[in-house]
């Protein structure tokens, strides 16, 4: 069967990957010149299940009145007439309480885990080397009241599996001596020692490679127009350098994929979510952190890929421009130098920023549409890297109609369509 993937990201490519291996004739279409120049091209670099709590959760409507206005306030929400924002915030409303939270965290964590275990096989199977690292993650508090909320969702989490313990401020120190630098307060926080941090862009190009030698056809610089339907199916999707018949077709553009299924009346509640980040060169100093950490107090996370220190975070709905604001750009830079003052060149930073696909439950949405032959493997959010051969393997059994290794209930296009009690 002849496959055709939209989107060269790691999502797409791992997709692409699984459906070869599954014996499929592939061909991966995208706009840019390369795998992994957009989302996955310097995002935070986690390989995060413990970071799979829910954007909606009952304490997130207040603090998101409270960040209003504040440019420099880690949830960022530019207020415009923007009916796409508007629906999705409804829904996102609405899985805004604790029993809608926990069944969304079971469900982002189901394809967390099961993704960390693909990701590790595919590791070993194919030699990558991508700057990664096995250190675990460390989840930083700086106050009693983040450690509360955070001892809460380490809780919750070791129910659905997740291997994950709370620390004190001397544990902290200890899995990474570099934070006695710091001056930023630190009271505690959370480990898992399973998670991992590696370079996104280096994976996905070096799959790539292996997709190519195994067969399939990337058409790079290719742009997506619309996708052909007749008889309830897709029959080709047309693109600006002409028109590609298959027999299945997979959707991975991320915060893209409503804009193209939309003309075929599928709603995919899917908002971008800009996200910033910054790489600093750590040659030559010795105060950058060699554990992955996160700083949920300013929504950041830290990773040391080889000589770079990349930090990520920041959450901004502004639609789909990739502007910079110059006070959230600097507020990474102080964080980070906050946290780790010794941690590299502070005249060598590199600027990034990308649109993170956001669901209203933080799950991400996989299965099938009305048309019989397209699938969707979107809506990541800010665990695109984490949950991407995951979802791919999961997706490619779906279309070459094996069973999956996990159950995909609660995970598909159909969830958005009952009313969210």
């Amino acid at each position: 069967m002849h496959v055709v993937v939209m989107g060269a990201g790691v999502i797409g490519t791992t997709a692409a990957w699984y459906l070869l291996q599954n014996g499929h004739q592939v061909t991966v279409i995208d706009r840019q010149h390369a795998s992994a120049q957009e989302t996955s091209f310097a995002n935070g670099g986690q390989i995060s299940a413990c970071h799979a709590t829910p954007w909606a959760n009952a304490n997130t409507p207040k603090q998101i009145i409270k960040w209003l206005g504040r440019e420099e306030a880690p949830l960022l929400v530019r207020m415009r007439f923007d009916p796409q924002l508007f629906a999705w915030g409804l829904r996102f409303l609405r899985n805004c309480t604790d029993a809608r939270a926990k069944i969304n965290l079971e469900k982002a964590l189901r394809v967390a885990l099961y993704s960390r275990e693909c990701l590790r096989t595919l590791r070993d199977d194919l030699g990558l080397d991508y700057d990664h690292s096995e250190r675990g993650i460390l989840h930083i508090c700086r106050d009693a009241r983040e450690m509360a909320s955070v001892a809460t969702a380490t809780e919750q989490m070791q129910q659905f599996g997740l291997n994950r313990k709370t620390v004190t401020a001397d544990e902290c120190y200890e899995i990474e001596p570099t934070l006695r630098q710091s001056n930023a307060p630190i009271v505690g926080g959370s480990y898992t020692p399973d998670d991992e941090s590696g370079d996104a862009r280096k994976f996905t190009e070096l799959l790539t490679q292996h997709c190519i030698a195994k067969g399939a056809a990337f058409k790079f610089n290719t742009a997506i127009k619309t996708l052909k339907k007749d008889n309830g199916k897709i029959v080709s999707v047309q693109t600006d350098q002409g028109e590609i018949t298959a027999d299945a077709f997979l959707v991975c553009l991320g915060s893209y994929s409503p804009l193209l299924v939309k003309p075929l009346g599928i709603d995919l509640p899917i908002y971008p979510c800009k996200g910033y980040s910054i790489s600093i060169d750590t040659t030559g100093y010795n105060g950058a952190p060699k554990a992955a950490l996160i700083d949920d107090s300013v929504k950041m996370v830290y990773s040391r890929l080889g000589q770079q220190l990349r930090v990520a975070g920041t959450a901004e709905l502004d639609g789909y421009n990739l502007r910079m604001s110059p006070k959230r750009k600097q507020l990474i830079v102080d964080k980070a130098l906050e946290l780790f003052p010794n941690s590299g060149n502070k005249s060598q930073i590199a600027f990034w920023s990308g649109l993170r696909p956001v669901t209203p439950d933080s799950a991400p949405i996989l299965g099938g549409t009305k048309y019989g032959n397209l699938f969707v493997n979107t809506g990541h959010g800010t665990l695109g890297w984490t949950m991407s051969c995951g979802s791919a393997k999961a997706m490619a059994d779906l279309i070459s109609n094996q069973e999956p290794d996990i159950p995909l209930t609660g995970l598909g296009i159909e969830r958005f369509n009952r009313t969210v009690l």
